[in-house]
């Protein structure tokens, strides 16, 4: 096993976005830092920073989680999703993030990024989700602009959509 040393970096290397990086990181450095300073990766917004409130949500092994709970020397090896990597390609927003757009579900969009990425996930394993089981879904996000329901909109709109079109489009 690789150990540790507290007292400097240590390279960190996974997939971002279907890309390799690597980049030194403080053994205590969160996930989220380390993204968003020594990646320049600023679409995974820092809340609460104690994994309550989702805007920090990002996808690692693909699976939904809290990057602020997250050290950036624990995704060593990883694959990672974040919120710039939703997009099919540049300049074409996928088939959630324009249900986002259509329905008006954001306002200020500190939330949005990490409800996107949850949202996404949940939706590929649930293709034809009630408003009242997205309700519960989102109960570990907070949203203070919307009041969730252009987002619900939104997810519904989406998951009708991924429904009627092939393969994630």
């Amino acid at each position: 096993m690789h150990r540790l040393s507290a007292d400097r970096r240590h390279r960190v290397r996974f997939t971002l976005n279907g890309k390799p990086v690597e980049a030194d990181a403080e053994p205590r450095m969160l996930l989220t830092d380390f993204l968003r300073h020594e990646l320049g990766q600023t679409g995974t917004h820092v809340g609460c920073e104690h994994g309550v409130c989702g805007a920090c949500t990002i996808e690692i092994d693909g699976v939904p989680a809290r990057a602020c709970l997250t050290l950036a020397v624990q995704a060593d090896g990883a694959t990672i999703r974040t919120v710039e990597g939703l997009a099919p390609e540049p300049g074409r927003l996928s088939v959630l993030q324009d249900a986002f757009r259509r329905h008006h579900a954001l306002q200020c969009g500190f939330c949005t990024a990490g409800i996107l990425m949850s949202l996404d996930g949940y939706l590929r394993r649930h293709s034809a989700p009630t408003e009242a089981e997205l309700r519960e879904f989102l109960g570990g996000h907070l949203c203070r602009c919307t009041g969730y329901t252009p987002i619900l909109a939104a997810a519904l709109d989406a998951a009708k959509t991924l429904r009627e079109v092939p393969a994630h489009a």
